[in-house]
């Protein structure tokens, strides 16, 4: 075996900015650092963890001095979960490096013509703003040395039973989660709830290596009127356990108007193509949205920020500047929300989207809200999108996009530049790859607006809403 390469370690080094992935970055000997858990100003005591010949990675093995910028954590479980690690920034210092993050991109990545870009549109929530999590459970707690040390050693530590999120690196093993700000506090009995019962009543939990326990996961979902639909997810078919714990559940539970249970024998985790049953009350929630309702069921896509989803379709309404007379195709359409809320504006939208069973969401919402002027087609973006598509139903007026974070197949950028709309309306989770095809419609298109917008305060990820023109 090779010897392992001793990495050195840096003192009184300054974090200097921020990065990808929620990570701090300085620079040492003109290569950059990439750092976890820091903000800039904070001066620190670095060990290299991963050398390359263009960067490099650490962690840091003493705070010399805190910056001025951060903040406390809300969450106990920060530095651990790795989710929200931007919370030790003031909210308003996250959207300013979001706001870089955007101009960063489509500066030097998409190397266009760009008007002033609009100030991002903040979060009016900060904390409890998502309307759905998913909780693993798992028969091996992750155990940390902060634990280990408490105890007074490893095997002093309860290491079964935890309830809550994978860790990185870690596929078998889950932080066991006793609260999480992302949602309101009752998602935190709730799940509390369910871990204390399996725990008192000998239920098993799902070991993702032998394949084998019962609980599997926790899914919630609420709506604007802070009703609860949760699904639990069995990986063994024992009805007797399961119908003790749905019941208490809903006895300790009448606020979960929909109570859902499914079971998953599979190897992985998705529910999509499995069969699901109602215990108690709805299949699904109600949300509203304008004079819209969606039916949100437990295999539904829905943008998991309710309030600020709604800030950014009107943005993307606004940029489309409907009359009326218009057809609009709607693409990576999803359940057609963004479809329905600007079809009372137009002719006709046709929605298309990769997803089978979203678009039967879409299909079925739109005969919910009677709207008669949208088609859906399901399939492969590129094979449905071509130019006979287009010959057979028209030209579009306007195409909005909002494809997912891989951005559009260049096959789809090319139809479009063939189909030739007014206006293209572009939504991305992922500014990079929309910088990336901005550049190839540059070619007969002009960007004449700008408007980032935060729907994952404490996350590095922003959207971004662009109104392109024809030249």
């Amino acid at each position: 075996m090779g010897k392992k390469k001793n990495l050195p370690l840096y003192e009184g080094v300054e974090i200097t900015g921020v990065a990808a992935e929620g990570k701090a970055l300085t620079r040492i000997d003109d290569c950059v650092v990439f750092v976890p858990y820091c903000v800039p100003g904070d001066i620190v005591d670095l060990q290299i963890t991963k050398k390359k010949h263009s960067f490099m990675e650490a962690r840091v093995e003493r705070y010399v001095r805190m910056s001025d910028k951060r903040c406390e954590p809300v969450c106990p479980h920060y530095g651990e979960c790795g989710g929200c690690k931007w919370q030790i920034l003031p909210y308003e210092e996250q959207l300013k490096y979001k706001q870089q993050q955007i101009v960063d991109n489509l500066t030097r990545i998409g190397k266009i013509e760009l008007p002033e870009i609009s100030p991002i549109m903040g979060s009016k929530k900060i904390y409890e703003y998502r309307n759905k999590l998913e909780f693993s459970c798992s028969d091996k707690k992750w155990v940390s040395w902060d634990m280990i040390h408490a105890a007074g050693g490893i095997d002093n530590v309860d290491k079964s039973y935890g309830v809550g999120f994978h860790i990185p690196g870690a596929f078998d093993k889950v932080l066991d989660i006793s609260e999480c700000h992302l949602m309101p506090e009752i998602n935190d009995r709730i799940r509390n709830f369910i871990r204390t019962y399996a725990r008192e009543h000998g239920l098993t939990f799902y070991d993702e290596r032998s394949h084998s326990g019962f609980l599997r996961s926790i899914i919630l979902r609420s709506n604007c009127k802070e009703e609860i639909m949760l699904t639990l997810a069995f990986a063994e078919n024992r009805p007797a356990d399961r119908d003790a714990l749905l019941e208490a559940v809903h006895q300790e539970f009448p606020e979960i108007t929909a109570l859902i249970w499914v079971l998953n024998e599979k190897f992985n985790d998705t529910i999509g193509d499995l069969e699901i049953h109602t215990y108690f009350g709805l299949d699904h929630i109600i949300e509203e949205m304008e004079d819209l309702r969606f039916k949100v069921g437990p295999k539904s896509f829905y943008q998991t920020n309710t309030e600020q989803a709604y800030e950014l379709y009107k943005v993307a309404r606004e940029f489309a500047d409907l009359k009326g007379d218009e057809l609009v195709f709607d693409l990576y359409t999803g359940t057609g929300t963004i479809a329905q809320f600007v079809a009372k504006k137009a002719k006709q939208v046709i929605g298309i989207e990769y997803v089978p069973e979203a678009i039967e969401d879409a299909k079925l919402n739109a005969e919910f809200n009677g709207i008669k002027n949208t088609l859906f087609f399901a399939g492969d973006m590129k094979k449905v999108l071509d130019k006979a598509f287009i010959e057979q139903y028209g030209r579009p007026d306007v195409i909005i996009t909002d494809p997912p974070r891989a951005g559009m197949d260049e096959d789809v950028v090319n139809t479009i530049l063939f189909a030739a709309p007014k206006r293209i309306v572009y939504v991305s989770c992922n500014p990079a790859t929309q910088a990336r095809d901005l550049a190839l419609l540059d070619v007969d298109y002009k960007v004449i607006k700008v408007q980032p917008v935060d729907m994952f305060p404490h996350t590095q990820h922003v959207e971004n809403v662009v109104l392109l023109e024809r030249r």
